[in-house]
This record gives structure tokens, sequence and C-alpha cells, in this order.
């Protein structure tokens, strides 16, 4: 059980690194961008002419501080979207739309519940009585401020339902919904109802870290080593703003008159004696002391504790842990930005970040003790350090004393991380296990699956229908590429000739098509589920060849004629979608729905652009490219109707839907508008099958209609025989 916990932490870890690896960058842009375009530090340093308002290096400085906030603004649903994809075992990219879905969706339902409770008013703004900094804008939707903590929740929530259904099959009626499609559908639905839940649970965790901040003020170095450490061990859930703004820019980090006016808050204080300071001897440490002891661990301390991971990583992976970790320390030393350092050890070794909280909340104490009163505008990096230190004099701020404790906390973070790393073996960048998903693919799990079919009481097959795919399609060395559409497994092989179409048929497919080197197998709408199972399959089958066995497809004489004998005691009319040309679906320029390996029904070549209900009935699906739509009529008929041929590769184009997945229609409601010009032009033919894709033994097509058919007049009917 341990193992099994700590190999999933390791998982976690590993999925954050994906977002970490762009904050460096983003750290340095927006370090850059704030530090520059301040307006203090502008006229403090007669910089006008040069990065004033107006001038090209100002806007250069702006766009940087932009596309630096972006990141950072945005950092939740960033780390949702990559902790979503380090974490899914397949099919990441569904895992990833699926986990912004379910982003949007947490946050729009805590927004209800604030607007449903008065705590966002009408107008949008926020109430009075609501705590600062609680709400905040996520993503343009007002929410709680819940920071990268939000994000995680999501990530890990969605990763864990994308690997628990993606691979889901549903009724034949709801299929077309099944396997990856249905990870976003249940990821909506169970975030809406986690956006309810955190409604409540959230504002309490807000309001405990609120009120820590009365222990800070009234306790002197002790507060402010208590300060350090609840700001650095809130980083994690990225509310360590909620708690230290109000120190900042509030009385809570208390009040002083400066050239005849009472200021509020620590950074105000010092920015207001910055423009008096022609009379001040000493800026004020005691305002100071909520961001003067940054600067010793971020520009000496985790630069140190980098260089222990660096020189703890495996030799193999010394280069590429040293470009991350140099890029994170030079992000963390140049702008202050630490996130990228602290989150490549927060989570597989939380006890390193537990010496880092101390470490930190120690260099906030010992700055107040020396009376160390450098100031800052973004975080404590060395732009702020030289604006607001150097620049400043020591008489002034002390800054001097910064150096030998830096020097001494960079040989305290080495030695303790390195002494920590090694001795109990954390898996820091560099340091990691083989990546479990590459295991799957060795030899010898290819050597225990072979024993294990052979063995007793084992499984002859661990997947049989994928299994027969592989040797349909002349095995896992003759398969080039794997993908789906709508209904149809796609494969490109290296040898067609390899192919062995009954093989592929007695695994359920209806049909199969040859197109050069291209093998399209016909499934149906589960078919997603299907090419999940193959490309499992695929991972660790035996990469060999397989040598095709002729088979007969041709019904027996005696079947075929018995058929055609049988009464009809019944018969379904089904209506044209479409006005234009009917014609017998054997005229389809496709072989797939011409041999009826999609199923039976007609074709109609399109006059009019609105595709409209046959019958009344229900909307099953509209495929994502909205060329199809799936429908089923009062009298549970199936039917697929598909406008034109290959119109899927159009990605949409030349199509509206005008209806949704599960709508009731009545008959003659138009459900697609086409842009039949486009079509014309762009698709390979705009012939459009309509099909049964869901008929019984008993039941066959017989044409009512060729020719000119109007939407709504009768196109084919279903004879259901004795």
């Amino acid at each position: 059980m341990k193992d099994k916990i700590f190999s999933v932490l390791q998982r976690v870890g590993r999925s954050f690194m994906l977002p970490i690896a762009i904050l460096p960058v983003a750290g340095l842009l927006l370090g850059i961008g704030s530090s520059f375009t301040n307006a203090t530090t502008i006229e403090t340093y007669g910089l006008t002419k040069i990065l004033g308002d107006g001038t090209l290096l100002h806007s250069l400085l702006v766009i940087m501080n932009s596309v630096g906030s972006a990141v950072f603004n945005n950092l939740p649903l960033i780390f949702a979207v990559g902790v979503a994809i380090g974490m899914a075992q397949k099919e990441k990219e569904v895992a990833a739309l699926s986990s912004v879905i379910a982003f949007f969706v947490m946050n729009t339902a805590i927004n209800a519940m604030l607007t449903i409770t008065g705590q966002i008013l009408d107008n949008g703004e926020i109430a009075e009585n609501v705590l600062e900094g609680t709400i905040t804008s996520v993503c343009g939707i007002q929410s709680l401020q819940m920071g990268v903590f939000g994000g995680i929740i999501v990530g890990l929530g969605v990763a864990a339902l994308h690997n628990r259904f993606y691979k889901i099959q549903l009724p034949n009626a709801l299929s077309f919904f099944g396997g990856t499609r249905f990870v976003p559908i249940i990821s909506t639905i169970v975030y809406m109802f986690v956006g309810i839940l955190l409604y409540f649970v959230w504002p309490v965790v807000q309001t405990g870290i609120y009120a820590l901040g009365g222990l800070v003020t009234g306790s002197g170095y002790v507060g402010t080593l208590i300060f350090g450490l609840i700001k650095r061990a809130l980083i994690p859930f990225g509310l360590h703003h909620v708690f230290y703004m109000p120190f900042w820019q509030t009385a809570v980090g208390g009040t002083m008159e400066v050239a005849g006016q009472m200021v509020q808050g620590g950074q105000n204080i010092f920015f207001a004696q910055l423009a008096d300071s022609a009379n001040i001897a000493h800026f004020s440490a005691d305002a100071t002391r909520y961001f003067s002891g940054e600067f010793i661990f971020m520009i000496f301390g985790l630069p140190g504790a980098a260089l222990a991971m660096y020189q703890c990583a495996k030799p193999e992976k010394k280069k590429a842990a040293g470009g991350l970790l140099l890029s994170a320390a030079l992000a963390c030393m140049a702008t202050g930005i630490t996130e990228p350092l602290e989150f490549s050890f927060l989570f597989v070794a939380p006890a390193l970040f537990v010496v880092q909280v101390v470490l930190a909340g120690t260099a906030y104490m010992i700055a107040h003790m020396l009376n160390i009163a450098v100031g800052l505008t973004f975080s404590g990096g060395l732009l702020d350090f030289f604006l607001f230190g150097i620049l400043q004099g020591n008489a002034k701020t002390s800054w001097i004393r910064v150096i030998p404790v830096g020097i001494i906390y960079f040989f305290l973070y080495y030695f303790i991380f390195k002494f920590m790393i090694k001795k109990f073996d954390f898996k820091t960048p560099g340091r990691e296990d083989d990546d479990v998903e590459t295991k799957l693919y060795t030899k010898a799990d290819v050597n225990a699956r072979r024993e294990a079919q052979n063995g007793e009481g084992g499984d002859a097959i661990s997947d049989p229908v994928s299994e027969a795919i592989t040797r349909g399609l002349g095995g896992k060395k003759n398969i080039n590429d794997v993908d789906c559409c709508a209904t149809r497994l796609r494969c490109t092989v290296k040898d067609a000739s390899l192919v062995n179409d009954g093989i592929l048929k007695a695994t359920g497919a209806s049909g199969v098509v040859h197109k050069g080197l291209g093998v399209q197998v016909i499934y149906g709408p589960n078919v997603t589920v299907i090419k999940s199972n193959l490309e499992d399959y695929l991972e660790t089958a035996p990469d060999t060849l397989e040598t095709p066995a002729e088979t007969s497809e041709t019904a027996p004489e005696s079947e075929q004629k018995e058929e055609a004998e049988r009464k009809v005691i019944d018969r379904i009319v089904i209506s044209s979608p479409i006005t234009g040309v009917a014609a017998d679906l054997a005229t389809a320029p496709d072989e797939a729905f011409a041999q009826k390996m999609m199923g039976d029904g007609a074709v109609v070549t399109p006059e009019d652009p609105y595709v409209r209900a046959p019958e009344d009935g229900e909307v099953a699906f509209v495929f994502d490219t909205r060329h199809a739509i799936g429908f089923v009529t009062e009298s549970g008929i199936s039917l697929l109707i598909h406008v034109g041929i290959d119109t899927v590769k159009l990605n949409g184009e030349g199509f509206e839907a005008l209806v949704e997945s599960g709508q009731e229609v009545k008959k003659g409601d138009p459900m697609l508008k086409l842009d039949l010009d486009y079509l014309s032009k762009n698709a390979p033919s705009i012939v459009s099958p309509v099909l049964c894709t869901e008929l019984e033994d008993n039941q066959r097509i017989h044409l009512l209609n060729e020719g000119q058919v109007k939407a709504g007049e009768p196109l084919f009917e279903i004879e259901v025989l004795q």
C-alpha cells in the first residue's frame, strides 16, 4: 500500500513538470516588465525619457509584462490541463480537453452559488460584506480564489474520471457517446457538483487564513517569523496573496506618518518613504519586514537548493535536469519567481518543502532583526534588490547585510537538500524512476504476457478482439497508424495484401474498405472503444507479420433464396430528410456505403441547403464536424444521415448545426444548413447516404422513390419479415 501511494505521488509530481516548464520564461518576462514599467521607479531614477509612457521601450516592456501576466493569471487552468495530461494513462488529448471543460464548469457553478447567495450582485460587483481577496476573476468568471490548488483539484479529478471511463461501452442507442466521448460528459456533470461543494468548503479555508494575520502584527520578531512561515506554506494552495496582501496594502501591516500623511500597509509605507527619501535617514524595517527577507532565500537560498538537486541527479539525466533547474534558478534570482523551483520538489518530496518553509520563515525574521529595509514591487529578485536596495544606498536600506546572510543561506539550502535527497532517496528532478508507461513496453513484459497466456488457469488471450484485428491487419509489424472517425477504424498498413477481410469481419465489423495502403474497418459508433483497446494491445503485442488466408464471403444460395421467399408482415416508411435526387444505395461513390457495410438505405444528392427531420423523433447525436447526424424515430428506428462523402475531412466547414444532441424534433424541422457551393467544390461528392444502422435479421430495405424527391416525401420503407 505504501509503495502504491508513493508511486501515485511520483506520477503527480511528474505531472507538474509540464506546466512548470513555462514558468521560468513567464517569470522573467513578468519580472522585467513589471519592474521597469513601475511609475515610481521611472520617476525616482529619472528614466522618463527612456522608459516613460509613449517610448518604444515602455511599449515593449508593457507587452512583456502582459505576456508574463497571461501565464501567471491563468496558472490554475494551466495546471488543470497539465496535471490531467500527466495523470491520464491513454488518450491524453481527451483528458486535456475534459479538464478545460471541467475547470470552466466548476468555476461557473461557484459563480452561480455566489450570485444566488448575494455575494456577487446583479451588476457583477462584489458585495461589501465579502472578505477582501476571497473572490477573484478566473478566466473572466468571478469565482472563489483557490489559486493553483483549484487547477490541481480539476486535473487530478478529471484524470481519475478519464482513466475510469475512456473505454466505457454504452447501449447501442447511446454508443456514439461511449469511449473517449463520455469523458467530457461525465466531467461536466461531476464538476458541476464539485463547484457547489467547494462554495461551502473553501470559504472556511480562506477565513482561517485571514484570521492568522492577527497573530503577526503584535508579536515583534516572532510575529515576522510566523508571517514568513505562513506565507511560504500557502504557496502550493495559491492562497499566499490572500494572506500577505493585507499586510502590504492595509492597516493590518501597520500605519506610519510619512511627509505629513498617514500611510497604511508595509509596501505603501516603503514607497511613501522612497518618494520622501531626502527626509528619511533609514527606511522602516518594521514596514519592510513583510518582504525584505525574500531577497535572502530567493537570490541565494533556493539557487543553492537547485545546485543540490542537480548534483544529486542521475548521470544520464543530468543534462535534462540541469536545463530545467538552471532556468528555474535564474527566474528565482532575477525576478523572485519561486514556483518553478518549489514545485519541482514540493509534491515528490514534501519534506524538502517543509525545510524551505522553515528556512524562508527565518529569513524574514533575520532581515527584520538586522534592520534590512529593501522594498519591492513584484518579488524578491535581483531587479528589485538593485533598484530598491543598492541604488538607495546602504545607509537607508542596510542592503549589504543581505549578502553575507544570503551566502550562509546558500550553503544551508545546499547541504540540507543534498543530505536529505540522498538519505531518503527523494525523486527530485533527474532522480525519477523509469516511467511506468515506458516500462510497459519492455521485452520482459511481452514475455511475461506470453507466459501468462500459456499458463494454467490463465486467459488464452487478454484481448481477443484486438488480437484478431491485429492479425486481420497483417500483424503488428504491418500496421503503421491507427485512427478512427464516427464509425470506422482507419488504419494505414505497409502491405495491403496481408490484410485479411475475413478475420476483420469476424471481430464484429460490418465491412472492410481498401484504399491503397489505407484500410477502413466499419464497426459503428462504438469504434472509439475498439480503437483505444487496439492501441493498448499494440503496445505489448509481438512484432510479427501474419499471412492472410482466403475466406468466402458469399452467403449460401439456399439462404438467399429462403430470405427472398419470406412473407412481409409490416412496413415502416422513412421519409427523405433532403430535397434532391434520390437513388439506390449501391450507386454511392464510396465502397463502404455502396456495399451496405454501415447499414442499408438510400442516397440523396441535395439541391436544397436544409437537412430536415425525416420523421418525428430525437437527435441521437450531431457529429463533431457536423457532417453527420444520428436520428431515432418515434417508432425506434435508428438512422444515420451522412451528408456527402469523406466530408469529415472538412472539419465542419460548409455545415451549420441547427439542433443539438438529445433534442426532440418534429418531421420537417431543419437540423442542418449546408453551404452547397462550398461542399460541391471541396468534398469528393455531395451524394448523401440515409441509412438504417441497426436493422434486425427480419428486416430489409425497399426503395420507394428514385429521381427527384422533396424533404418529407417517402424515400424507402423497412419491410418486416415473418
